[in-house]
C-alpha cells in the first residue's frame, strides 16, 4: 500500500497521452492509478505525488474559471529528488522548455541558510515543475 502525501495536486491536461510520455517518459514518474475512462492517471515520482486529469474528458471538473494556457499560472510545484543534475540533462536531451537553468541556490532560513540544486522546466500545459536535490544547510 502507498502512503499517500498530505498534498496531491490534480492537473487538467490537454492530453493525457502526451502529458505521461513527458511525466513518465522524461521525468521519471510512475503510474500509481488510472482511470482510462474518465481520462485520469495518478502518478508518483518518491513523496512527490500529481493526478492528471484530461482537460476535456468525461471526469468531474473543479473549475472556478474558464482553462485557458498556459495553465497553472502563478504556481510552481516544487519536488525533492535524488539528482538534480542528471534528470535536468533528461529535461534538455528532450527538449522541454527550461523556465530556469540548472543553479544552486541558498535559501536563508533564520540562522541557517539551505541549498538547493534546481532547476524548473515547463511541462506541455505550462505548469512550471521545480526539481531540486538538496545541498544542506550551513551558517547564514
Amino acid at each position: 500500500m502507498i502512503e499517500m502525501p498530505g498534498l496531491v495536486p490534480e492537473l487538467d491536461v490537454i492530453s493525457l497521452e502526451a502529458s505521461l510520455a513527458i511525466y513518465r517518459g522524461v521525468l521519471g514518474f510512475e503510474l500509481l492509478a488510472e482511470r482510462p475512462d474518465e481520462g485520469f492517471a495518478y502518478l508518483g515520482r518518491g513523496r512527490a505525488h500529481l493526478m492528471l486529469q484530461q482537460a476535456d474528458g468525461p471526469g468531474r471538473r473543479f473549475r472556478t474559471a474558464p482553462l485557458e494556457k498556459p495553465y497553472g499560472r502563478g504556481i510552481n510545484l516544487q519536488m525533492e529528488i535524488d539528482d538534480a543534475d542528471a534528470l535536468y540533462r533528461r529535461v534538455v536531451d528532450a527538449g522541454l522548455t527550461i523556465v530556469l537553468a540548472l543553479e544552486e541556490r541558498w535559501y536563508q532560513q533564520g540562522a541557517m541558510s539551505r541549498g538547493q540544486r534546481q532547476f524548473v522546466v515547463s511541462d506541455p500545459d505550462g505548469y512550471l515543475l521545480r526539481f531540486f536535490s538538496t545541498l544542506g544547510t550551513r551558517d547564514a
